[in-house]
């Protein structure tokens, strides 16, 4: 079976030309079909090695992992776990994949190991394999494996990396957990008064029609609105989706748009503190955990403001590293760029001050998680009641509003 020459690991920061797994199967000099597979940045690469070897290659496929389930952070966190445990164990590397890769349940999961298993194999590093896969192990990931095989203690990184990443996996959960019944409850009570728009109210408008007197004020304005949805009910659905996909699209390639969207979340009463203390938790959390590994805290601050989750931090780490990399202390810099509160910028000039920095911001971390906590228990219980009335005057004004004319007809009759 061919595979791609193996490489010596890159500098970390160096970009190199991504190389992909290819299948191919092809004839040999004898006319004998034979298969393989070959590391290589195309397919045209692939071709010329396979022609040089003397073999005519009349089928080349890339190698993807996405068949299946797709392969989620928390999957590479329960990864990173158990290859922890077992190298804390004693157990070999390669034996420690394969046992990883015999007892994975997502068959994506399972064939992204298997590569990188190979790769180990052939010589590269641990660091050198993860990092052929940027969309699954980032550069924080391939920085603190690198750093524990050159310190020689990769057992004790992983485990790390590991409890770092079922942190921030916590924190993740409790904000979603916490944004989901809000936002499920809007939806469905959208649904369910478009519903009623569009096919309740014209009936009790039919109705009405024969009453032959005249309306309550509510009742004509909701007849007016259900008027309007039934005659422009694609233009809205049109619109709303077109917002929403226009959103998404201009956040992902707008960096204006991002810094615009991520102020503003910040800036939401309530549910903005929360995000904003999740992000800090988060952006402390990763500093500490590459800090401790031995990372430069000049090379560390490159992957602290991705891993913090928000534009506006991630923009203020890059002036944070700019600054420290000119010789200004890491806490003045914080200070200077207005995004942290005054306890942590204190707490991080205790630890710079007793040479405990990372000690003191693992501190900051989890005090900001159990902020979270708290936070996130305080909304449910805020939200509650103001999701009651919501739907109160929402779904019960619409029906009230729909019931009026019978009310009054009552009265007449009576």
């Amino acid at each position: 079976m061919a595979t791609a020459t193996s490489k010596k690991p890159a500098p970390r920061g160096t970009n190199t030309t991504r190389e992909h797994l290819f299948l191919w199967e092809g004839k040999d000099k004898n006319g004998k079909i034979i298969r393989g597979e070959m590391r290589a940045a195309t397919e045209t690469v692939v071709q010329t090695i396979l022609r040089r070897q003397g073999v005519l290659a009349h089928k080349i496929r890339k190698q993807s992992f996405s068949r299946g389930r797709k392969i989620s952070d928390k999957d590479i966190a329960l990864f990173t776990r158990q290859l922890s445990t077992m190298m804390r164990s004693g157990v070999p590397l390669l034996q420690s994949f394969d046992i990883a890769i015999k007892g994975c349940g997502n068959p994506s999961l399972g064939r992204l190991l298997n590569d990188v298993r190979a790769n180990v194999e052939t010589g590269s590093s641990l660091s050198q394999a993860f990092r052929r896969h940027p969309e699954h192990f980032d550069a924080l990931f391939c920085n603190l494996v690198e750093a524990g095989e050159q310190a020689g203690i990769l057992d004790s990184l992983l485990d790390r990396l590991a409890s770092y990443k079922e942190k921030i996996l916590a924190i993740k959960s409790k904000i979603k957990s916490a944004m989901f019944y809000p936002i499920a409850v809007v939806v469905v009570a959208a649904l369910v008064v478009t519903v009623m728009m569009l096919f309740v109210v014209p009936e009790f408008k039919k109705v009405f029609a024969s009453f032959g007197a005249d309306l309550p004020a509510p009742t004509m304005f909701v007849i007016a609105i259900s008027d309007f949805f039934v005659q422009y009910w694609y233009i809205g659905f049109t619109a709303v989706i077109g917002t929403i996909v226009g959103i998404a699209y201009t956040y992902k390639r707008s960096v204006p748009m991002q810094i615009a969207v991520d102020k503003a979340v910040l800036q939401l009463p309530v549910i903005g503190d929360v995000v904003r203390k999740a992000t800090i938790a988060r952006w402390t959390r990763t500093l500490s955990t590459m800090f401790a590994a031995g990372v430069p805290l000049v090379e560390a601050l490159d992957s602290v403001g991705g891993a913090s989750g928000n534009v506006v931090y991630k923009n203020a780490t890059k002036q944070i590293q700019s600054d420290v990399s000119t010789g200004t202390s890491l806490t003045v810099a914080m200070q200077n760029s207005l995004v942290f509160p005054t306890m942590v910028v204190q707490m991080v000039s205790i630890g710079e001050e007793s040479g405990q920095l990372d000690a003191m911001l693992s501190k900051v971390a989890d005090f900001f998680e159990r902020e979270v906590d708290d936070a996130v228990a305080g909304l449910s219980q805020l939200l509650e009641p103001l999701i009651m009335v919501f739907l109160g005057v929402v779904i019960g004004g619409l029906v009230v509003a729909m019931y009026l004319p019978i009310f009054k007809l009552g009265a007449v009759v009576g």
